[in-house]
């Protein structure tokens, strides 16, 4: 006897009362998405918070593969680790502006923000895309669609 794939749990565990996540970033100081994002999903039920997995943005600012939430999740984490993305940003434009004054009012690197964290609640059956519009200086997150 061999469970139907297609039956209550679905695709890939998947249940209809499961919450489901995903997101991009856009670069609006660029006005371009943000490639190469290393992105950290946790989710937390009843208990601790549980690191699921993670994923990396691709040519077009978005995670196409983050981890299925557990079906008790009722809170979620996404963690955006931009230092790394504004540091090859900031070699990049070295060059095309030499004459610029150093980044100022920044961090230790020159990044004001060097990680993003991201918490919010989750309802069963619900599918939650969460786009973050960064700049060097600022960022902004929405429940999208």
């Amino acid at each position: 006897m061999s469970a139907d794939p297609t039956g209550p749990t679905g695709p890939a565990g998947l249940t209809e009362t499961t919450a489901s996540v995903s997101t991009h970033i856009l670069d609006t100081s660029v006005g371009r998405p943000a490639e190469g994002v290393a992105i950290s999903l946790s989710a937390r039920g009843a208990g601790e918070w549980e690191v699921l997995g993670g994923s990396r943005t691709d040519a077009d600012g978005r995670c196409k593969d983050l981890p299925a939430l557990p079906l008790s999740t009722t809170h979620v984490r996404l963690d955006f680790a931009v230092e790394p993305y504004f540091l090859s940003k900031q070699a990049q434009q070295a060059e095309a502006q030499q004459d610029a004054p150093a980044n100022r009012d920044s961090g230790a690197n020159g990044v004001f923000f060097p990680e993003v964290a991201i918490t919010f609640a989750v309802v069963p059956g619900e599918h939650y895309h969460v786009p973050l519009l960064l700049n060097p200086f600022g960022y902004s997150v929405y429940r999208g669609s």
